[in-house]
Parts: C-alpha cells; sequence; structure tokens
C-alpha cells in the first residue's frame, strides 16, 4: 500500500467501484469553498468532509489508500491521521460517493461478533493518545484537543471515550488521576450538547453567535471543527445587515455558474467546475466577510468599522444608464443576473416567504439593494469598454481626455483594480470555454466569449495607455535633484550681497504690494 498519495483517477467514483465492494477509499481532503454554498442552511456535519456531498469539487482530494474490509480501514485511518488535514473515508456504490466517520467503522466492528475487540480497544487507545501528545498546547489542554477530536471523530460509537479507550491512554501519558478524567468526559460531553442544538431547525442570532464563541477556540486545535465554526459565521452574517452589503460589493458574479449549477442533472455529465479567478475571488470575499462578522461580534467594533470604510456600499440607481442597458442586451449571463435578482427580490417580498425572521429578512433585503447598485456598476463599466460612446459633437476639446479617463474611473469603482477586473473577465471567458457547454448555453456560448474579449481586449489597451511605475527612472530623477541641493555654490560674493540687497528691498516694500505680485 502507498505512504504517499496519488493522483486521482479521471472517473474516480468508476474506479472505485470496479476494487470491489468492500472497497474504501482514504483520501486526503484539502480546504475549499464551495461556491454555491454560503446560503446554505444545512449545517456541516462534523467529522465529515462533505466531499461526498453533490457537485463537491474532487479536484481538492488526493488519494492514499485503497482499502478492504471495516477492519483494515479503521486500522489505516487511524494510523495515517495525523490530527491536522481532513483523512476522509469513501465508498461508493451505483456510482455515488459515500463519505463514511471512522466512528461509524467502530461502531459497526464493536457490533460484530466476529471482530476482535481487545484489539479495535488497544487502536483506539493509542489514537487516543497520540491526539493529546501531537497537541500543540501540551499539559492538561492537550486532553481537551484529544477530547474534542474524539467526540468529533467518534461520536457514532461514543459521545466520550470509554473506560475500556481512556484508562490505558491517561495510564500512557502518566496522568491517569480523577480530574483529568473529568476534564475528558466533561469536554466531550459540552461538545456534545453543542453538536444537538446546531442540529434544530431553527436558529436565533443571538443563539447563532454563542456556539460560535464557543467552538472557535476549539477549532484552532481540532479541524474537524473548522467547517461549523465557518458555518456558524456565515449564519451569523446573513442575519447582519453590514455584513450582507459587504458582501454584495465582494463576491463576483457568478451567474453563469449557478445557473449551471441549478440545471437539471441529465444535461451535464458532471458537475461545472468554478473558474480559478472568479473562485478565489470569492473566497476573498467569504474571508473578509467573516473577518468583519467575527470582528463585529467580538467587541472589536473599530476593526469592523475600518472594514465597511474600505469597501463603500454602492447607491441604488434609478435608471439604468446607457453603458449598463448595451451590455444587458448583449449578454446573456449579465441579462440572467438581473433577472435572478428581481427574482429574489420578489421572493423576499412575497407574503408566503420562507424567510420569518426578520433579522433575516432585513439583511436579505439590505444585501439585495446593494447587490442591485454593484451590478449596475459592473455592468456600465463593461458596457463602457464593449461599447465606448463617441465624442458628444459639442464637447470642448480639452474635455475631451477627460470624458475618456471616466471609463477608466468607473472600471476601477466596479472591480476595484484594473488588474482585478482582468482577472474576472479572463475567468468567465475560460469558464464559457469548459466543455461541454450545458444544453441551455450552446446558443449563446460563441456570441458571449466575443463578447467578453471584446471588453477585455479594451481593458488591455486601457492598461496599456496608463504611464508605468518606473522606479529606476524616479530614483535616479531622486538621486540627481539631491547632488544639485548638496553642490557648492559658485556664485560670486558681490552676486550674493546684491541678492541679499534686492530682498530687503522687496521686504521693506511688501506691506505696498499684493502677496501675488511677490
Amino acid at each position: 500500500m502507498s505512504e504517499q498519495p496519488t493522483p486521482l483517477p479521471d472517473d474516480f467514483r468508476t474506479w472505485l467501484a470496479e476494487r470491489g465492494q468492500d472497497a474504501y477509499a482514504l483520501v486526503w481532503v484539502t480546504e475549499g469553498s464551495e461556491p454555491a454554498g454560503f446560503e446554505s442552511t444545512e449545517a456541516p456535519r462534523v467529522g465529515e468532509s462533505g466531499i461526498a456531498r453533490a457537485g463537491a469539487d474532487l479536484t481538492r482530494i488526493a488519494l492514499q489508500d485503497v482499502t478492504h474490509g471495516r477492519a483494515e480501514t479503521l486500522r489505516r485511518w487511524l494510523q495515517l491521521d495525523d490530527g491536522v488535514r481532513h483523512l476522509a473515508i469513501l465508498t461508493t456504490e451505483s456510482g455515488v460517493l459515500r463519505e463514511h466517520t471512522p466512528g461509524e467503522l467502530a461502531a459497526e466492528l464493536m457490533h460484530d461478533p466476529a471482530s476482535d475487540e481487545a484489539r479495535l480497544t488497544e487502536q483506539l487507545a493509542s489514537w487516543f493518545y497520540r491526539r493529546n501528545a501531537e497537541a500543540q498546547q501540551g499539559l492538561g489542554l492537550g486532553w481537551i484537543a484529544a477530547a474534542a477530536a474524539w467526540t468529533c471523530r467518534m461520536r457514532a460509537l461514543a459521545s466520550y471515550p470509554p473506560p475500556s479507550v481512556l484508562t490505558p491512554s491517561l495510564e500512557r501519558a502518566g496522568e491517569l488521576d480523577e480530574p483529568t478524567a473529568d476534564l475528558v468526559v466533561s469536554t466531550g460531553l459540552r461538545i456534545v450538547d453543542l453538536l444537538d442544538r446546531l442540529e434544530r431547525v431553527y436558529r436565533t442570532r443571538t443563539e447563532l453567535i454563542e456556539d460560535w464563541h464557543a467552538v472557535e477556540p476549539l477549532a484552532a486545535d481540532v479541524p474537524a471543527l473548522a467547517p461549523m465554526a465557518d458555518w456558524l459565521l456565515d449564519q451569523i452574517a446573513l442575519r447582519d445587515a453590514p455584513a450582507q452589503q459587504l458582501r454584495a460589493v465582494l463576491e463576483p458574479d457568478l451567474t453563469d455558474y449557478l445557473r449551471d449549477r441549478r440545471a437539471d442533472g441529465a444535461l451535464l455529465r458532471a458537475a461545472p467546475v468554478p473558474d480559478a479567478p472568479r473562485a478565489a475571488h470569492l473566497a476573498q470575499a467569504r474571508e473578509t466577510v467573516r473577518a468583519y462578522t467575527a470582528a463585529a461580534h467580538s467587541g472589536r467594533e473599530s476593526e469592523a468599522r475600518q472594514l465597511l470604510d474600505a469597501f463603500p456600499i454602492p447607491t441604488r440607481d434609478l435608471s439604468t444608464s446607457g453603458p449598463a442597458a448595451a451590455w444587458r442586451e448583449n449578454s446573456a449571463t449579465a441579462a440572467a443576473a438581473v433577472e435572478d435578482l428581481a427574482a429574489q427580490r420578489a421572493a423576499t417580498g412575497a407574503e408566503d416567504s420562507t424567510v420569518a425572521d426578520p433579522e433575516l429578512l432585513h439583511a436579505a433585503t439590505s444585501y439585495l439593494a446593494a447587490r442591485e447598485g454593484q451590478l449596475h456598476l459592473m455592468h456600465d463599466a463593461l458596457g463602457r469598454l464593449a461599447f465606448p460612446a463617441p465624442v458628444p459633437r459639442d464637447l470642448p476639446e480639452a474635455l475631451a481626455p477627460v470624458a475618456a479617463a471616466q471609463t477608466q474611473r468607473r472600471v476601477i469603482e466596479a472591480f476595484g483594480t484594473l488588474e482585478r477586473a482582468a482577472e474576472a473577465l479572463n475567468g468567465q471567458i475560460n469558464y464559457q470555454l469548459q466543455q461541454p457547454v450545458p444544453a441551455r448555453r450552446r446558443a449563446t456560448a460563441g456570441a458571449e466569449s466575443d463578447l467578453l474579449n471584446r471588453a477585455l481586449g479594451a481593458l488591455e489597451q486601457t492598461r496599456a495607455a496608463g504611464v508605468p511605475f518606473d522606479e529606476e527612472d524616479i530614483r535616479a530623477r531622486l538621486h540627481e535633484a539631491m547632488a544639485r541641493s548638496t553642490a557648492p555654490a559658485t556664485a560670486s560674493p558681490a552676486a550674493a550681497t546684491g541678492h541679499d540687497e534686492a530682498h530687503a528691498q522687496a521686504l521693506a516694500t511688501g506691506p505696498a504690494s499684493s502677496g501675488v505680485d511677490r
């Protein structure tokens, strides 16, 4: 069996199914953010990576081992788990992936008369001891991290380590005493209570904030809890109007990807993959919104205010500008973005709306208003690039370059920088070229790509027209100026005296002269 991760087969599901009915894949799952999951109401299942969910990005996994049978799989997982990276256990049935927790396998083995219970208990105790010994905090805090790791991974077997596991672990560490055992048990019970609360359907913002304060310090030492901490921050942000306005400004337009994701599965053999540039922009937006939310609800109001001030909320335009209208008329994605926004607004304001929480409703309304303004900025900027307006006939010649500069200003206002705008356009172009093209986009993909390339070409010309920043030239000119200022005077004493006399006369006549004349 390989001790190093190997490349993932092209068709992983089929490949794993061919290994046999009792085949399990141990895969390392890197951190990732699913672009369509910001508003997901389903809490992450603690102890799972979520990589087996529909639409998950399988490029985030690296194959470590393929094992056969529950006993061998659990033994290898207990050996390989390092407490930092997420090692997922996957099986496939009828082409559908399923993720298992090690606690599920342990529980099944404990109830299997053919399994060696003593050997299994020893393996669990060894793993639990390592989770304490390798914890960064050390001393008693290491047992808290180990207890949290047990509850997250082994909850299907037991909420906290049973005596048959806990006692030998404490003995090996030389800490077999009642206070340490009580610490482990109480930590496990506290996390179980937290997880039970998180499974409730309706949560107020106050409850979400309390739970986040409980999870956040543990997530630093138990990576399995990190997705839960992020999910809690997202849920808090969804009920915070300023957070949603900040999100509306920073999120890129992913209308094409989101519509493809919602399309009938029969149209696509595989889930669409977001392009790298816009996915990176989305990840940056989420991290910024989470940073604001954490600061706003941790007593760091000044930090939260700085983030809001750094990204002003665009005003909602009451009318559509000419460039924005031209872009929406020619871009199917832009028109779809406006339609989706109107549909969200109608659904939010409907009498039978499922948004019953007043805070959630207010935040959703704030997001839609800010997003409408942001979409107008983006569409106006792209329209100016793709469909530049001719210089007005009666415009003074001196104002012609001023009018031309407005395009660059609007692009920066919409995207932040010209470079970021180019990244967004390149990402959308690359996404349009992905194969296979969904049936609903086949008629428009070519025209959309041409339009995006047209805007990108104009943007590149705009960037090239700017004066480049030449650091060496500025440094040379600075040295030259400093050399002149320190050079010895060459004027004669007589000339200096004449200058002093003229200067004295100018001062004497000062009150009778204006400042401009002087």
